[in-house]
């Protein structure tokens, strides 16, 4: 084995001869599973957003990632401070230059080598090949540091700069140390205060004036600092940030930074990641399969952040500073997190799940609604439906208590009966609701038929069956809540709202179809109209991929296509129906439509359960043969690993589930259906003390089949057991065969509670 030279000038020569295998070794830096994990995993996306390779503690706000398009630009812009919030910004905009400080120095760009940047959870570093400046980070919860190595040549600045409009403030209080203030959204302060490691001349810009002064405030003021005469060639940048007050960021420093070196925090961030990283333990499968699995994980732990700063929050919910004995929660997208990632963490870190959940009725009384894309700055209305209704659900049903049951209750209500449910829109109900709650669907418009209600958002259009089915199962969330509650009335009427979806079930197309505002079928091909994402009609995916948004009430659904039977065929059809058009034509109004084996849409977050459907019909092997494939042709280990938006978590949770065996087909019923497991054995060490272990015995990635099982040494003839089950520490035993044993699972079709779910 070849051993990594340990002096700087052998390891210089070292990048320079052999910079792919640098890159190999550094990347698999790290104890145990960290090995595995690749935050460069889905740094190209196929159509729309990369994952970007995050820095940062788990669940902590301190994040970063080097600004740049994606994987392929070869040029850095700069060094973000702090990643404020996941796809919606930064604050304080670093980057060193060894050109003379000028308005040019600050539009230089940085130009990076792939194979000489290292990209860990806890550490970064890059070799910027123009300026050959050698560029480390390593965060901490509220605090970080950068550490560059200028070259003996040239100048040795550090250039900070904006990345928001608004009222800003730089200023040097001596020749090592900088405070800050940025604008983020308008109106949020973000506050920094470092401290550099060397004494250096500084300055400031306003309006494009290069001075000496020691301050500047305005809109658009940068600051510098010059190390030129300093002795070394090394200098660290040591800061804190806080939403709360340029006082807090001081204390955040202090808290986090005082007597601790950079070496300290990178393995105290090690650390953090390596406990995280020991709890799940799989044995078998590819060394692919395993940095895919474990590079999946890393990113469920991305989002949400935890922003509590010494018993103090900024609510961007009310715009306050609060007080507060739990950690307080933002940068949640509901709609692509409820449905997997919400119930991985009620697995394996159901106390941070609570405090969760307690953020969000906090968000809902300080702003009158409980969110649904909980961010700093308040609810980023994105999307559509109240899906935190179902979180709430799955949280409680799955043994969690630690937030106030009764004003959840109340909040997931008033959503329902008084919320608008325009998409991408917050505040009162109007016309469209009132017509909804009365008529039990949403109101579609005719193709062509001009837009009569101002509230409508003119890109987002009113999406109206996606609507009304994602309503329908919101409502049999609150539905079952009430029941919990003993609220019966509640109970019987969003039970009968929850029915809603099969207002628009058209037997003829055997889809979900819109109906205009007299009740008549609006005719359309559910394959392809509805305009720019079939959002007139549908979300970012057809009438193909909403056949199936009925999670809530699969044996209805199962009745709606005439059984069982029906309902299989219907699923292999879906499988393999032609797209019926070119890719370039269908991604061109489909852009989120992606990863597509038929109809079938990897990429995108409502088609994650639907290959698990095979599980209620009499061919659960089939759900075996498509998890199988959609994981080996849609997840690889590499910058195209990931098939659309991963958003933080919300994609990456349906790798982990599925990789291990198994998935929460119905958030809300805590139950898990059984899929196929890459490994041979699958170890999940839970808070309580207890393992649930997971064993295919001759697993392989031609042994993807179900011959046998036994839960607990007891035969199992059913695909799924339940979450009790599991935090109890069951043992699942899977015998794995190359072939189906398509008598296996057809014990029974439905899953416990699931057969009675929608009644």
């Amino acid at each position: 084995m070849i051993k990594l030279p340990k002096t700087r000038t052998l390891v210089l020569l070292s990048l320079m001869v052999c910079g792919t295998y640098f890159q190999t070794i550094a990347q698999n830096e790290g104890r145990g599973n960290l090995k595995y994990i690749d935050p460069q995993v889905g740094n190209v996306g196929q159509l729309l957003e990369p994952t970007r390779p995050t820095v940062q503690l788990p669940n902590q706000m301190m994040r970063m990632y080097p600004v740049r398009k994606d994987y392929l630009d070869d040029q850095i812009s700069s060094f973000p401070l702090i990643v404020v919030s996941h796809r919606l910004g930064e604050a304080f905009a670093l980057k060193p230059s060894i050109q003379k400080i000028s308005a040019e120095s600050y539009r230089h760009q940085l130009t990076w080598d792939h194979d000489l940047e290292v990209t860990r959870p806890w550490y970064y570093s890059t070799y910027l090949l123009d300026d050959e400046v050698t560029v480390q980070y390593v965060p901490g919860k509220k605090a970080g540091i950068y550490r560059f190595q200028f070259p003996g040549k040239g100048e040795k600045n550090l250039l900070f700069d904006l990345y928001n409009r608004g009222e800003a403030e730089y200023k040097f209080s001596s020749a090592n140390e900088l405070t800050g203030v940025e604008t983020y959204h308008g109106d949020i302060k973000v506050y920094l205060y470092g401290v550099f490691s060397q004494k250096g001349k500084f300055g400031t810009v306003n309006k494009g004036a290069i001075s000496n002064n020691a301050s500047v405030a305005g809109n658009g003021v940068k600051a510098w600092i010059d190390f030129s005469g300093a002795q070394s060639n090394d200098v660290e940048f040591r800061y804190a940030i806080s939403f709360v007050s340029a006082e807090q960021a001081k204390k955040n420093f202090k808290n986090e930074l005082t007597n601790v070196s950079f070496d300290q925090l990178k393995q105290a961030g090690e650390d953090a990641w390596y406990k995280k990283f020991s709890q799940i333990n799989v044995s078998g499968g590819t060394e692919a399969q395993k940095r895919s699995f474990y590079s999946a994980l890393y990113r469920c732990y991305e989002r949400p952040v935890d922003i509590t700063e010494d018993g103090k929050y900024y609510s961007g919910f009310d715009k306050k500073i609060h007080t507060t004995e739990r950690t307080f929660y933002v940068d949640d997208w509901t709609w692509d997190t409820y449905l997997a990632h919400h119930p991985l963490r009620t697995i394996l870190d159901p106390s941070t799940e609570q405090d969760i959940l307690n953020s969000y009725i906090k968000m809902y009384e300080q702003s009158g609604w409980l969110p649904t894309f909980p961010v700093l700055f308040g609810d980023h209305a994105c999307m559509n439906g109240f899906h935190s209704s179902v979180m709430f659900l799955d949280g409680y049903n799955k043994g969690l208590r630690g937030f106030d049951t009764l004003k959840a209750y109340e909040a997931m209500r008033k959503n329902s009966t008084d919320a608008t449910m325009l998409p991408w829109r917050n505040g009162p109900k109007g016309a469209l609701e009132d017509f909804y709650h009365e008529k039990g669907y949403f109101p579609a418009l005719h193709p062509g038929e001009k837009e009569t209600n101002p509230m409508v958002d003119n890109f987002e259009k009113r999406q109206a069956v996606a609507v009304t089915l994602g309503t329908s199962y919101d409502d049999w969330a609150v539905a079952q809540f009430a029941k919990k509650l003993s609220k019966s009335a509640d109970y019987e009427k969003f039970m009968r709202s929850s029915k809603n979806y099969k207002n628009l079930w058209s037997s003829k197309q055997m889809l979900f179809m819109p109906k205009d505002d007299k009740g008549e079928w609006i005719n359309i091909d559910p394959k392809f109209d509805g305009g720019m994402g079939g959002r007139e009609y549908y979300d970012e995916n057809n009438g193909w991929t909403y056949m199936w948004q009925v999670q809530h009430d699969i044996p209805a659904l199962i009745d709606l296509m005439c059984g069982k039977q029906g309902f299989e065929n219907r699923l292999d059809q879906m499988f393999r129906e032609p797209i019926g058009r070119s890719k370039y034509e269908l991604h061109a109004k489909f852009p989120d439509f992606t990863g597509i084996v038929g109809q079938y849409s990897m990429g995108n977050e409502p088609s994650f359960h639907i290959p698990y459907l095979y599980n209620f019909t009499a061919s659960p092997w089939k759900t075996q043969r498509q998890i199988r494939l959609l994981l080996d042709v849609w997840f690889k280990d590499n910058i195209f690993g990931i098939p659309g938006d991963e958003d933080g978590g919300g994609m990456t949770a349906f790798v982990v589930f599925s990789s291990m065996g198994f998935y929460p087909v119905t958030p809300g019923v805590p139950v898990y259906t059984i899929g196929s497991p890459l490994f041979a054995s699958v170890s999940i060490n839970l808070p309580n003390g207890k393992q649930f272990k997971l064993t295919a015995k001759n697993c392989s990635v031609q042994n993807k089949y179900i011959q046998s099982a036994k839960l607990n040494g007891k035969t199992l003839d059913t695909p799924w057991f339940t979450h009790e089950q599991l935090v109890n520490g069951a043992e699942l035993e899977l015998e794995m065969g190359p072939k189906p044993n398509k008598l296996w699972g057809t014990g029974s079709f439905n899953a416990p509670e699931q057969a009675s779910a929608g009644r």
